[in-house]
């Protein structure tokens, strides 16, 4: 346990391990999960700063690494990073935790997968909250309309490339993971050389970069089910986004309410992509607020 109370275990689900930081609500188990899922090139590790506030909200706070990252599970092949596996993971991991009622958080590429777990209705599924990552619809939409949007996208063609992608990555003691998070960030103190060192270690590990890139490289090859036409959210939902995001368009968020009727949508100005990292305290308060029916507060 570390000083924040946070437990790593090891969760068996879906025919795999997951490495799972987990924080348990000061009064036990109330049947209520919080599951939070990372992104890409992130890791558990992302959501340090939201764990403790679940857990005092009365939360089992889960935070895995996805299939491929850090000690998890890194299943072979870009077959095994297909989207329906990625949303079975987490109704494995929901059925393994006992829950009864699931909070998904999640941000960027886990925010892909918890948007087709709402879509698809999963078990127990009673809130989900985005962060910086659109409805999938609206990214269809946008996309072919958005040239800036597609300049933004450039890296996800070149993830396409045998090899290459990866030797990118991890050359020079995986630099490219670390610019990921300073260059792109605006406040760069949230991102000190310790912060930054972790996700290196995490993408030189034996196989990760090629399992980070095949979540892109799946996403490309099943592309027509990455769009379902069933697409709307029952569940209520809201979308924490920072502004300044170097990789997707702020243009993105309006039109969302057309596929979940229950939204609600803060923006944070001067804040990168990496919202839940860089601006914790606005974030935390947003989420304390919306779990417990107050006035969601605008960023300052």
């Amino acid at each position: 346990m570390d000083s924040n109370g946070v437990v790593t275990r090891r969760i068996e689900a879906n025919g795999l391990t997951f490495e799972v930081d987990e924080i348990a609500p000061a009064g036990g188990s109330t049947g209520r999960l919080a599951l939070c899922l990372h992104g890409f090139p992130e890791s558990k590790f992302s959501w340090r700063f939201q764990l403790p506030l679940l857990a005092g909200l009365g939360y089992l706070a889960w935070a895995p690494n996805l299939r491929g990252y850090g000690g998890s599970s890194r299943p072979k092949g870009v077959a095994a990073y297909d989207i329906d596996k990625l949303v079975a993971d987490v109704e494995a991991l929901i059925a393994a935790s006992g829950a009864t009622e699931t909070l998904l958080i999640a941000h960027d590429w886990g925010a892909i997968i918890a948007w087709h777990c709402a879509m698809r209705r999963i078990r127990t599924l009673t809130r989900l909250v985005i962060m910086n990552l659109p409805h999938p619809t609206r990214f269809a939409e946008d996309i072919g309309a958005n040239p800036a949007q597609r300049r933004k996208s450039w890296y996800v063609a070149f993830f396409q490339i045998p090899w290459l992608p990866e030797r990118f990555l991890t050359r020079k003691g995986a630099d490219a993971v670390g610019q990921a998070f300073l260059g792109m960030a605006v406040d760069k103190s949230r991102f000190p050389e310790p912060v930054l060192d972790h996700y290196r270690k995490n993408a030189l590990l034996p196989g990760a970069a090629t399992a980070m890139v095949n979540y892109y490289r799946a996403a490309w090859r099943g592309r027509s089910r990455m769009t379902p036409a069933q697409n709307t959210v029952e569940v209520p939902t809201l979308i924490v986004w920072g502004e300044e995001d170097a990789a997707l368009e702020a243009s993105l968020v309006p039109g969302t309410e057309r596929f979940v009727p229950d939204l609600t949508v803060r923006y944070l100005p001067g804040v990168s992509h990496w919202v839940q990292q860089e601006a914790p305290e606005t974030v935390n308060a947003m989420l304390e607020a919306w779990l417990t029916g107050q006035p969601v507060p605008q960023a300052k």
